[in-house]
């Protein structure tokens, strides 16, 4: 399955960082803790420059917490800072203010020697539907910036303050102008970060059967009630709309139901928490 989408006000929105890369004193990196490898935007590695960085590992809640630990160690053992981070609460708060703090710690030092307080600015990044702007809005504690759970929602920069002297850039979601690895490509559209509306969704659902057929098997087995993933294409696509009873008059089968289910079921976490990324695959 081919991927490509790259709308035009994600060339708007890098020309945007870009122009605010000098306002700002270092980069959080979003990612989504479901495909962490995949979410890694080699278009921001230029971006950054020397910049310091923190990476935070999103919505570390859908996954289990012992593959999440290994991400951790990933980063560390490269010199990076990485925290993980549930979306839906702001409790990492006061540890990534600090992080951010130690970041900018010369800089801060600097300005205090003049007598003047420094406030840190960090610009968010990452690719789209990683949770960016729910993330800032638990660190404010107010709902400061647009959220939703689709791709492509932010689309402007927006500022937003925090009281312990922390000012923060969000930025709207962007991807890659090409996608050369398939795989991460796929795992992106997976997690909803490729926008549905520009994908065959029952292809993309064939992709993500096949992906149950050699990863995670027995879950996705034990949630349609199956004792096995047929090889063929169309046989997959019935065992699972007969499990759901997605099946029209004359028996024939409605796939474009079946193939909607399959992907639904993935992003609620119906077959449990599935990280799509390991370290160790790299």
């Amino acid at each position: 399955m081919r991927i490509q989408w790259f709308p035009g006000h994600m060339t708007k929105a890098f020309r945007m960082m870009q122009e605010q890369l000098a306002q700002v004193d270092c980069i959080i990196y979003v990612l989504d803790s479901r495909a962490v490898f995949s979410c890694l935007n080699p278009k921001f590695d230029a971006l950054t420059g020397k910049k310091p960085v923190l990476y935070v590992l999103n919505k570390c809640d859908l996954v289990e917490r012992e593959d999440i630990e290994k991400w951790l160690a990933y980063f560390a053992s490269r010199g990076e800072k990485c925290v993980a981070a549930d979306s839906l609460n702001g409790r990492q708060r006061e540890n990534i203010v600090g992080i951010l703090r130690q970041l900018n710690a010369a800089v801060i030092e600097k300005y205090r020697l003049k007598g003047a307080k420094k406030s840190v600015r960090a610009m968010v990044v990452g690719v789209p539907n990683t949770g960016k702007s729910t993330f800032i809005n638990n660190l404010c504690g107010s709902r400061k910036t647009v959220t939703g759970n689709r791709a492509g929602v932010t689309r402007g920069k927006q500022w937003v303050s925090l009281a312990d002297g922390v000012e923060l850039l969000d930025t709207p979601g962007s991807l890659p102008p090409a996608f050369e690895d398939e795989k991460r490509a796929l795992h992106l559209a997976f997690i909803g970060s490729v926008k549905d509306d520009v994908l065959d969704i029952e292809e993309l659902a064939a992709e993500m059967i096949a992906y149950f057929a050699k990863n995670h098997t027995q879950a996705f087995l034990d949630r349609y009630g199956i004792e096995e993933i047929p090889k063929d294409i169309e046989e997959r696509f019935e065992v699972v709309a007969r499990s759901r009873g997605f099946v029209l008059s004359g028996g024939r089968i409605d796939y474009a139901r079946t193939a909607r289910a399959v992907i639904d079921d993935f992003r609620r976490q119906k077959f449990g928490r599935i990280m799509l990324d390991l370290p160790e695959e790299i």
